[in-house]
């Protein structure tokens, strides 16, 4: 007869795991949860989380919006992550929280960075990314999505970041008097390396969307998803079939589309609208207070 399993068999004890594989574990928790949770575990693992190693990384997307009324407190989050990196920063991704004084913040301290995602981020302006450009000389991917910019950042950020192979640009498409093209022309004259465009529901007009495929000769994908002022047909249409490898056209599904959750668009036909497909009207919960609270304030460390 078979003797009964040791119950010290049964239960691992998570403190002997490998370092490497601890902070793999880790990793996949998200800067957040490794801030308000995880390092206060045990002091093997705080030690751990205050490895420069572990904030290479730092991702504070926040696809729940659970975090929505703590914008101070996830930007004292940030900026501890930043400077736990210690300089090696090489990708961050904010989401529904951000200033032009953190950005500096980040731009200062990450000479390395070359992966910035801005998501809602309605507090960092043109004026706020144009000025810290040229402190981000590494950059390769840049993704902003609905957030208040413009072709004034574009114009810099291509000025000052040579090594930028990749661009998302996605706003709520809207009709409005203005230069259409304003932002297609910074990118086409300022983003001749461009590999990657998408541009999900731009004002771009064929003219626009020319002067990108004349100044972007490297672009081998374009996501042109709900460029509702686009004709492509004729010579335009064929020029993109056959430069483009990977495009992705105006009336093509967004199923695969990140932001669905609250992607507005609105379609025209003849200057009148036609449709409004809002999806930003869902109501999110709220997190408790006592949340944030577990939260070490870097001032407190």
């Amino acid at each position: 007869m078979d003797s009964p399993p040791d119950p010290a068999d049964e239960f691992r004890n998570w403190l002997e795991l490998p370092r490497d594989v601890t902070a793999s574990i880790l990793l996949r928790l998200g800067a957040v949860e490794i801030l308000t949770s995880a390092q206060r575990v045990c002091s093997p693992w705080r030690k751990l989380c205050k490895d420069p190693s572990m904030w290479r990384a730092v991702d504070m997307r926040n696809p729940d919006n659970k975090w929505e009324d703590y914008e101070l407190e996830l930007e004292w989050m940030c900026r501890d992550a930043v400077d736990r990196s210690c300089g090696q920063l090489i990708d961050i991704n904010l989401e529904n929280f951000g200033t032009d004084e953190l950005l500096r913040h980040i731009a200062d301290s990450s000479s390395q960075l070359k992966r910035l995602g801005l998501v809602r981020c309605f507090s960092i302006s043109d004026k706020g990314l144009s000025g810290v450009a040229a402190k981000l000389p590494l950059l390769e991917e840049l993704a902003i999505s609905y957030c208040s910019l413009s072709k004034e950042a574009l114009e810099a950020v291509g000025r000052c970041c040579p090594l930028l192979k990749s661009l998302n640009f996605n706003i709520r498409w809207h009709m409005r008097n203005g230069d259409y093209d304003g932002e297609a022309v910074a990118i086409a004259e300022n983003m001749s390396e461009l590999r990657r465009l998408q541009l999900f529901g731009n004002k771009v007009t064929n003219e626009g969307l020319q002067a990108i495929l004349d100044g972007c000769p490297h672009l081998e994908s374009l996501d042109l998803r709900r460029c509702l002022n686009l004709t492509l047909a004729g010579d335009l249409g064929r020029r993109c079939a056959q430069q483009i490898k990977h495009l992705r056209l105006p009336h093509d599904s967004t199923d695969d589309y990140e932001f669905n959750d609250y992607c507005s668009v609105v379609d025209v036909s003849g200057g009148s609208v036609v449709s409004d497909d809002d999806y930003d009207y869902e109501e999110y919960g709220h997190v408790d207070i006592e949340y944030f609270e577990a939260y070490d304030h870097p001032d407190n460390q």
